[in-house]
Formats: structure tokens, C-alpha cells, sequence
């Protein structure tokens, strides 16, 4: 406790050295004030900004003479002299287009600036940030070149560049001031709900295309990189409140507030310390989709509905075969079980609505200490992230998280040519649940399905021979009757029922997900640059451990947790020739992970840049990528109700068993009234699901009365089958190939690139059906009435079955290519206009493997523009941002279909108080009207309005 205080202490307080004060303003050529500006002594680590009146005070050791250089995005650099201690400096800066001359880190691990990267980089700045209309400045990424947004949440938008993603979108990688944000668990970036308050980012920069010679295989589509500012130069206390509407048709108007506030202190040149703390609270857009699954147009009033935005009503039967149970128990007879028709019928669902309350919640907290020992560049760094709320997130179900809580805490030593460090992640579900087994055991706790299907039918059969109904009436009867008693949403027995189910993890009476993974990840770079004048070299490696632990409801880790490591090192060598107009890139890194053989990845770029200022930048590279299988690929073994998802890593498929009940018919085949499936009868025993619903579709189609029909049509029909060629699932590969200029004509800057992509091994999910018994094959075999091949027909045709999803990889060769063209120009009064557009497509062979979903997801066309003014006059700003896509084809494992085309415009103006030192904003975003769905299965998205006032911005 004492120690508690003695840190509070040092946070909170002042501690003062003797030392010169530079005090002064920072303006433009119309004497308005540049808040941001960076005011730094050369040659050493003391640095501030400006404050929004483009004031600042810098305090130094250093004995003058000094010079002290003063940069600011949009303007030229100035270097003045200092001459004595407390001298009082006024900063004039001309103002220019410096898109090209900013400085980023991420495409080669070294400064450089935009237009000497060797690949394709997009970027965010703080004043990009400060005048965008989106309510976050994460948001506010879609409005980049080469972004678009999947967006499950509200809370929850998953960055797509340049295709084939989904919500989980395993091959983009999130890295938040070094630390990959991706969840232990789920492999994949949880958006920003553990990411950094928008006081306290400093850079946002987006590599699009393979990362992976630097950055490992996880970076195979794209990588981010957020920023967060230092608090030795980025001192006070910062906070804004915004408070706002959401509008949507379905949930109609609902209240939103967001809030946060960020402080930092140097206490001195040597220690320095930041706190910051964010909170949102909002109501989500409702998913209110009632569609059919594979029915596109069928509605509830159907037997076997099973609605997209419905959960329970996946749990159906053969109605015939519920009959004929009966009879076997003596309740009806063969005359009255005929009457019941050869098809399925589902249990009544509960809405999505009904299973959520829709609240979604989003707090961050973090705080780092910062410590530098030494006169020099050399820091030492330890901080703390916390990330909690509610979200919904969508996978092959949708699930929502409910007090979902994810940390990260890092021990960073960094200086001017090297970095090392180490940090963890660590995760817990809170009360998360699966929606979809939550419809299911809320039906089954008030009425097991046994006695929901038997009542069903024997209504039905009632209702059709004693009062001649039509077969409609006789389904509609037979569902008021099963459902009589059915818990109501609201009521008591539901909210009971629904609260044992939700904090019960097992898949046979609940649908609380249990998650207590964690990582452990170390990385270390070293630029040689000081010491090696031939080039600039650097090498660098990382080691992560991964601990899953699921406790057996998501992975296969019910006995322990699953431990799993990979590693990996990398060099890069870069050279300018000819005057340094040419420079020369290479690089190459080796992983290696634990199930698998290692792999190479090189990356080759030319840069040269042309014309008396070096304002036309051409670059061209090559690279090859690879992406090992994430974790969830090997040892998933996860119930999703319709599915089993299936990883395939060697020892995964014995460690996931399930006992299933075998039908009446079919026990003289199995030999008992249950069996034991595991993933060996997925991998080595099944037929694809495409097949298997053709050979049922061609068997009920002959409609068979008895048993001698029935194999006549199994005989016929078996051609139709196609047995299960799948292997384990290994890395994929990808060569990129990108060509690109940069440059500056006349007022315009232009950003042009050009990619294609050849994959290989492409990693996607094959669904397949294994029968409870005989043995499976392509047609021939034996089928004789009691021969192995004709069993395992049989088992489908009896529901004998299990569905699986299986983690695989395609032999079939894909290609994708695309382009993009941005232009910004400053024009008339400091009106900044800005266009880009984007063209994807890809190129893959279905017919020669057709149950593979490539999931491209991606529109052809996108075009975006914003017109912009920060000082349209005096402290008053705006900007407009536009975006259109054309429609797109949407596959995931939850659901296939079609995006349709969306235009979307968001608004904003602010007024700045420079007496208050603050800021007020105001803004709308979709303001045309139209809701629009970025994902199938999602809520629409509506209209977000607010107003945010912000202090010290």
C-alpha cells in the first residue's frame, strides 16, 4: 500500500530542477494559432507541443546556445537559435503540401518519409483525427484508400484491405504501440475495444498489402500500426464528452455518450508518467433479419422455418420419423403415423432482440511510466492496457460479449537504434454467450424436444383426421398446441430460464462461452545505420507462447490448456544509389511454428525518385508472404449447434468426441442407440455437404413408402455422393507483386499503386457430413442391403449424421488484383479536397473445387472524398466526407449473400474557444438516410448524431 501511494505520489506531483524555460507561439502566416506543433531541442530527447492557442513551454537542461527546431503537419519546418535561458520565441510557419514529406515508420522499421516507402502506406495524423466527421477517429479509418470496414457492432468494425476477410479477419494484424491487439483466443483484432483513446493517438499508419518479411506471418493482408503520444512531450490533462443519438429503424432513437480524459506529466527529463480512461455507452443496431437461412422469402408461417436473426428454430426433425417413434412406443398407430408427411419441421425461435439487450459498452484504461536514465535517447517503458464491455461479435453464430475483459502489460527498452520487448495479453469471456444455444436450451429448459415433436405431431395428426385441415392448418395447429406454456421474452420463466442457460457452458443445457487464454510475446530490433556506412541494416526476431484455455467449450483443452509457440527472425538491408535518387530494399524473415515446417519470406523494392525536387516517387516491389493456421484451425473443437468446427492439427481429432443418439432404424447398424463420433469420422469417414444434400434432395424426391423403396432410391441416387478428399490443414503462400508512384504536380499530390496477388494453399473451411456407421465412398462399393457403403447412405437418409466444419486448404490457385489512385489538393482559403478510389477483384476456378468459399468480400468499385476547411474563418472549421461501394458477395460461415451498393456522407463542423481552450464539434454521419449492412446477419446501420466538446485538444 505504501508503495501505492509513492507511485500516486510521483504521478501527481511536481518535481522541479533547475533548468532554461523556452516559452513562446507557434503561428501561421495569417497569425492564426497552430495547436499540435512539435517544438524539440536538436540534438537531444527534450521536446513539446504547442496547445491550442499554438502556445508552448519547453524546459531543457541544456545551456544555450541551442537551436530548437518547430514542425508541424502541413507546414514547413523552422529552426531557431536560442541565445539565452527563458528566452521567449514567435514561430512563423509557411504552410505547404507535405502529404509526401511525412514522416512514418512502419514500412521499412525506420524514419523515412511517405514518399521514399517502399510499398504502399496510408496514414492518419492528429490533424486528420481533430476534423473528421466520424464519431471515433477509428471510425474514421474507412475513410483511407484501401480500407473497408465489416462492422458486427457498433462497437465492433473489423479492418478489411485488399480482401478475402471476414469479422475475423485472421490475416490483418493490429499492432497498438508495439503490442499485437489481436485476441488470444480468437486470433484475430477486436477492433478498437482494447486499442488507444483518440486523445492519446499520435499516428495512425495502414500498410494494405504482405507484411510478413518484417512482421511475421499474421501479417499477410495488412498491417496498423496506432501510435500513442509521449508524455515527455505531450504533457496536461486532456478530455472531451460527447453525447449524441443513434437512429435506426429497428431501435428506433436511442441516447449515446462518450467520454474520456487523458493526463501526462514529465516530472522531469528523466521520468514521466500518462494516464488515460475512455467510456462509451450507446445502444446497438438491432439484428432484425428474418429471412430463411436457405429459403430466401419463406417466412415464420412455414413448417421448417429457420430465420437468420432467429435462434432455436435450427433444431428440426423428420416429422415421419418422430410418427414412427411413436408407434415403436405404443402411442399411435401405423394408420395415424402415415398421415404425417415426409419432411422436417423446426421448434419455434426466439428473436435476436429477444436474447440481448442490445447495450453495448466500451471502456479502455491504460497508464505507462516512462523513464529515461541516461542523457541520451535510451527509454525505458512499462505500460498497462485494459479493455472491457459489451460488444456483439460474429462468427459462425453470433455471440455476444458481455463483460468481455482483455490486458496487455509491456516492458519496452528502446533507444535510438534498438528496441526490445515483452509483453502479454490476457483474456476473460465475463458472462460472453452464444445466442444461437441460447434459443436452443431456453426452448429445451421449458419443453424437451422429444416431447415438443411428439405433441407437434400428434396435434397434427388430429387436426387432420378427425378435422380435415389442410396440411398449412394442420402445421399451424400442431405449433399452437407444442407451443402451449412456451416461455414468453420477458416473463419470469424466461428471464430465469435464459439466466441458468446463459451462465451454464456446456452445449447440452447452456451457452456461456468460457474464455481464460493468454499470450506471451517477445520481439527485439537493432538498426546497425551507426556503425555500418556501407547500408542501412537491420535485424530483428520474435517468440510468442500461446496458452488456450477454454475449459473445453471452444477448443479441445476440456483436460488442459493447449499450449503453442512459434518464433521467428528477420534482416533488412536498404542502399541509395545515384545520387540518392535510388533506393534499394531487401529484406527477408524465417518462421517457424510449432506444427509446422518453417518458411522464408523475402521482399525486394526499388524506389526512385525523379525531378529537380524529388517530387515524382516510382516503386516497385516483390514480395512472398505466408500465413501459418491460426489456432482455432488446429484445435478448435466447437459445437455451433448446425456444426462442429474442427481444427486438424494431428493429436486435435481423437481429443474431440461427442456421444449422439442413433435413430430407431438405424441401430441394427450401429449396433447400439448411440455412438461416439470424434474428428477421425470427420477427416477419414464423410462426404461432402454439397453432395450429401443432393443425394437427399434425389431420395426424397422418389418419395419411398417402405423400406424396399427407400434402398431402391439409397442404389439409384449413390452416384450423387462424393466422399471426403481433405487434408490437414498447412500455411498458405501468397506472391505480391505491387507497382506504385508518388509525386506532386503543379498543387495536386497523387498516390498511385497497382497490386496483383497469387495465393496458394489458401486456408478457407470445407463443411462435410459423416455418417454414424458404415463406411463412405464415391459411388462404388458395396450397397448391398447390409454392405458398409450402403450403410452409410442409409445413416443419411435416417439423420444418422454429423455436420462438421473442417480447416483446410484449397489446391485450386487463386489470383486477386486491383489498383487505387488518391489526389489531394489545398485550394481557394485553405480548403483541402481530397478523392480516391479503389478496384479489387479475384479470379478463382469454382468448378474444379466447389465446395470451397474463397469469402472475397470485397466491393469491385469504391470511391471516397472528403472537402474540408479548419479555418474557414476565424476558430470555426468543417468537413464532409463521402463513400460509395458497388454491391458485393458476402461469404461467411454464418451466412452467404449479397451486399448491396451503399452511399454514405458524414458531416461535421467545430468551433474552437481559445479562451476555454476548447473545442466544440457537431456531427452526423450517414446522413442521407438509407441504412446499409456491411456483413450478412448483422444490423443495418443507421444515423449516428452528436456533439463533443473537448478541452485542451
Amino acid at each position: 500500500m505504501k508503495i501505492y501511494y509513492f507511485i500516486l505520489t510521483l504521478f501527481f506531483c511536481g518535481i522541479s530542477f533547475a533548468q532554461s524555460t523556452i516559452s513562446g507561439s507557434v503561428k501561421d502566416s495569417k497569425n492564426e494559432p497552430i495547436p499540435g506543433a512539435n517544438v524539440r531541442v536538436v540534438g537531444e530527447s527534450d521536446g513539446t507541443v504547442s496547445d491550442v492557442d499554438g502556445k508552448f513551454s519547453l524546459k531543457t537542461s541544456k545551456k544555450p546556445p541551442f537551436s530548437v527546431e518547430i514542425t508541424s503537419i502541413g507546414y514547413g519546418t523552422q529552426t531557431v537559435q536560442v541565445a539565452s535561458a527563458n528566452q521567449t520565441i514567435t514561430s512563423v510557419l509557411v504552410a505547404e503540401d507535405t502529404k509526401l514529406d511525412e514522416i512514418v515508420i512502419s514500412a521499412s522499421r525506420a524514419p523515412e518519409r511517405v514518399r521514399e516507402s517502399p510499398v504502399t502506406i496510408e496514414r492518419m495524423s492528429i490533424k486528420d483525427i481533430k476534423k473528421s466527421a466520424s464519431p471515433t477517429f477509428y471510425d474514421g479509418l474507412e475513410n483511407l484508400k484501401e480500407v473497408h470496414m465489416n462492422t458486427s457492432s457498433m462497437s465492433f468494425k473489423s479492418i478489411n484491405t485488399r480482401g478475402f476477410a471476414t469479422v475475423a479477419n485472421t490475416r490483418f494484424m493490429q499492432l497498438v504501440d508495439g503490442m499485437d491487439n489481436s485476441s488470444p483466443l480468437l486470433n484475430f483484432v477486436l477492433g478498437n475495444l482494447v486499442g488507444v483513446s483518440e486523445l492519446d493517438v499520435q499516428s495512425v499508419e495502414l500498410l494494405p498489402g504482405a507484411s510478413s518479411a518484417l512482421y511475421g506471418a499474421n501479417a499477410f493482408n495488412g498491417i496498423l500500426f496506432m501510435n500513442s503520444k509521449s508524455p515527455f512531450t505531450s504533457e496536461g490533462v486532456t478530455a472531451y464528452a460527447k453525447l449524441g443519438q443513434t437512429s435506426q429503424r429497428a431501435a428506433g432513437n436511442n441516447l449515446y455518450y462518450d467520454y474520456g480524459i487523458r493526463v501526462a506529466k514529465a516530472f522531469s527529463k528523466s521520468f514521466a508518467a500518462k494516464a488515460n480512461f475512455a467510456f462509451m455507452n450507446g445502444t446497438d443496431w438491432y439484428a432484425t433479419d428474418y429471412d430463411d437461412y436457405t429459403n430466401p422469402g419463406r417466412d415464420r408461417s412455414h413448417h421448417n422455418y429457420n430465420g437468420l436473426n432467429v435462434y432455436g428454430d435450427e433444431v428440426s426433425t423428420n416429422i415421419r420419423d418422430v410418427g414412427t417413434a411413436l408407434v415403436n412406443l405404443g402411442a399411435i398407430s401405423p394408420a395415424q403415423a402415415s398421415v404425417l408427411p415426409n419432411y422436417n419441421v423446426s421448434r419455434t425461435g426466439y428473436n435476436e432482440t429477444d436474447l440481448t439487450d442490445n447495450k453495448v459498452q466500451n471502456a479502455k484504461v491504460d497508464f505507462s511510466l516512462h523513464f529515461k536514465p541516461f542523457a541520451d535517447d535510451f527509454e525505458i517503458i512499462w505500460q498497462s492496457k485494459f479493455g472491457f464491455g459489451n460488444t456483439v461479435y460474429q462468427g459462425a453464430n453470433r455471440y455476444y460479449l458481455n463483460g468481455f475483459f482483455m490486458q496487455q502489460h509491456k516492458l519496452e527498452l528502446k533507444g535510438k537504434n534498438f528496441f526490445v520487448r515483452g509483453y502479454t495479453t490476457t483474456e476473460d469471456g465475463g458472462k460472453s454467450y452464444d445466442m444461437l444455444f441460447t434459443g436452443i436450451n431456453v426452448n429445451r429448459s421449458w419443453k424437451p424436444d422429444s416431447t415438443w415433436f411428439g405433441q407437434y405431431a400428434g396435434a397434427y395428426i388430429q387436426n387432420t383426421l378427425l378435422a380435415g385441415a389442410t396440411p398449412e392448418q394442420a402445421h399451424a395447429a400442431a405449433r399452437l398446441v407444442a407451443d402451449s406454456g412456451r416461455f414468453l421474452p420477458g416473463s419470469a420463466e424466461f428471464v430465469n430460464a435464459f439466466n441458468n442457460v446463459t451462465s451454464d457452458a456446456s452445449v447440452l443445457t447452456g451457452s456461456k462461452l468460457v474464455d481464460n487464454s493468454r499470450i506471451y510475446h517477445s520481439d527485439a530490433n537493432y538498426n546497425f545505420k551507426d556503425l555500418v556506412e556501407f547500408a542501412e541494416i537491420q535485424v530483428g526476431g520474435s517468440f510468442r507462447l500461446y496458452e488456450l484455455n477454454s475449459g473445453g467449450r471452444i477448443y479441445t483443452d476440456a483436460d488442459s490448456q493447449i499450449n503453442y509457440t512459434d518464433y521467428g527472425a528477420y534482416t533488412q538491408l536498404q542502399k541509395k544509389f545515384l545520387e540518392d535518387r535510388l533506393k534499394f530494399t531487401g529484406s527477408v524473415r524465417y518462421d517457424k511454428s510449432k506444427n509446422f515446417d518453417g518458411n522464408f519470406s523475402p521482399r525486394v523494392s526499388l524506389v526512385y525518385s525523379a525531378g529537380q525536387e524529388k517530387n515524382h516517387n516510382f516503386r516497385g516491389s516483390f514480395q512472398t508472404g505466408f500465413r501459418n493456421p491460426t489456432t482455432q484451425d488446429q484445435y478448435i473443437g466447437f459445437n455451433v449447434g448446425t456444426a462442429v468446427l474442427l481444427g486438424s492439427a494431428p493429436d486435435n481429432l481423437t481429443r474431440f468426441s461427442e456421444t449422439l443418439p442413433v435413430s430407431v432404424n438405424g441401430q441394427a447398424f450401429a449396433g447400439s442407440s448411440s455412438v461416439v463420433m470424434n474428428g477421425i469420422n470427420a477427416y477419414q469417414n464423410s462426404y461432402t455437404a454439397a453432395s450429401a444434400t443432393a443425394f437427399g434432395a434425389a431420395v426424397a424426391a422418389s418419395a419411398p413408402t417402405n423400406a424396399a423403396q427407400l434402398a431402391a432410391a439409397i442404389v439409384a441416387n449413390s452416384n450423387l455422393l462424393v466422399r471426403t478428399d481433405v487434408d490437414f490443414v498447412k500455411p498458405e503462400t501468397v506472391k505480391a507483386f505491387e507497382l506504385g508512384y508518388r509525386g506532386q504536380v503543379k498543387d495536386f499530390s497523387f498516390d498511385i499503386n497497382g497490386y496483383y496477388n497469387i495465393y496458394n494453399d489458401f486456408i478457407g473451411n470445407l463443411t462435410v457430413v459423416a455418417p454414424y456407421y458404415g463406411t463412405t465412398t464415391n459411388g462404388g462399393g458395396d450397397f448391398t442391403p447390409t454392405g458398409e457403403a450402403f450403410q452409410s447412405a442409409f445413416a443419411l437418409t435416417q439423420g444418422d449424421r454429423r455436420a462438421y466444419q473442417l480447416y483446410t486448404n484449397t489446391d485450386v490457385e487463386i489470383q486477386s488484383l486491383g489498383f487505387g489512385i488518391g489526389v489531394n489538393k489545398k485550394v481557394f482559403k485553405n480548403f483541402e479536397l481530397g478523392a480516391n478510389y479503389n478496384y479489387a477483384q479475384f479470379e478463382f476456378d469454382q468448378e474444379k473445387d466447389p465446395s470451397f468459399e474463397p469469402g472475397f468480400n470485397t466491393p469491385k468499385h469504391r470511391v471516397k472524398g472528403t472537402i474540408s476547411n479548419d479555418r474557414l474563418f476565424k476558430n470555426f472549421g468543417f468537413n464532409v466526407s463521402g463513400r460509395w461501394n458497388s454491391e458485393y458477395l458476402y461469404q461467411a460461415s454464418f451466412a452467404d449473400g449479397t451486399i448491396e451498393a451503399a452511399t454514405v456522407f458524414d458531416a461535421q463542423i467545430s468551433y474552437g474557444f481559445p479562451k476555454l481552450k476548447s473545442t466544440l464539434k457537431v456531427g452526423a454521419t450517414n446522413i442521407a438516410g438509407k441504412e446499409y449492412r456491411q456483413i450478412i446477419g448483422a444490423g443495418l446501420i443507421g444515423q449516428q448524431y452528436f456533439a463533443s466538446w473537448t478541452i485542451n485538444p
